[in-house]
């Protein structure tokens, strides 16, 4: 079995994070107060979904596991838009976002619910809950770098792209080299995990079994199925991500709307 840590036990591993910061407020990288506030949200995240995921367990409730649902995906959308370097203005940004974390993740995580895992009942809250939060969380990071760098060549090759159309292009042929690297963008760090894993790094939920007691080849396993439903639902969000970022670059007429976009974060 699993040792119970401490709150001793966490804030050693927290002195670490200390001591990180106290070398770059040395190094003058100006990332000190991002690295404590990023480190202290975290801690207090954690411990509020504890609370909750604690009382969820309890009710096994389909109507809360929705509301759960619904407020990750919520957050996650947000954490896309906030992210962005030149994000798209309006509420249609923060929509690109929700609807394609929304139509893959969710449906992904259903599917696996449904057809693979298969707990009883579907829904059984210590099953639907992690899976979403890691297929949501890695689907986030994936369509938040597509979009990033697609607003941001949009932004920066303005001249190709409009040379494009006055060649008799449509929107779409003019922004399909743009798309492409933007899905290839999005998709770099879940290549990188299907390289990496159980090469050079063992990943998470695999090593949580395994501390947990869980025989190896069973944790092995279910984090083959993770990888394959996060590689899924990251590689077609990435793709409907950038279908509508694209789309909304361009108005009726298909002219180039780099209005849309946000000034650049500094």
């Amino acid at each position: 079995m699993i040792e119970t840590l401490s709150a001793t036990d966490l804030l050693l591993a927290g002195s670490l994070v200390l001591a990180l910061g106290v070398v770059q407020l040395w190094h003058g990288l100006q990332l000190t107060r991002s690295l404590l506030i990023g480190s202290l949200r975290m801690v207090a995240q954690l411990l509020l979904v504890g609370w909750v995921l604690k009382a969820l367990f309890a009710a096994e409730s389909l109507g809360w596991v929705l509301l759960m649902a619904t407020v990750m995906l919520l957050l996650a959308s947000y954490e896309v838009i906030a992210r962005q370097k030149r994000r798209l203005t309006g509420w249609q940004g923060y929509s690109i976002g929700l609807v394609s974390m929304g139509a893959t993740a969710a449906s992904v995580t259903v599917f696996a619910l449904v057809l693979v895992v298969q707990p009883t009942p579907w829904f059984t809250p210590q099953y639907a809950i992690p899976l979403l939060g890691m297929i949501l969380g890695n689907t986030m990071t994936g369509i938040g770098l597509a979009l990033n760098h697609l607003t941001q060549m949009a932004a920066s090759s303005r001249a190709a792209i409009e040379g494009r159309l006055l060649l008799g292009q449509t929107a779409d042929q003019a922004m399909r080299p743009l798309k492409r690297d933007a899905v290839r963008a999005g998709l770099i760090p879940t290549l990188n995990m299907l390289a990496a894993a159980g090469v050079i790094s063992l990943p998470g939920m695999m090593t949580g079994q395994i501390l947990a007691g869980a025989p190896p080849l069973e944790a092995v396993r279910y984090q083959i199925l993770i990888m394959l439903l996060i590689t899924a639902a990251t590689g077609f969000g990435a793709l409907l991500a950038v279908h509508f970022g694209a789309h909304r670059l361009f108005d009726t007429r298909e002219r180039l709307r780099l209005d849309r976009l946000a000034p650049p974060k500094h």
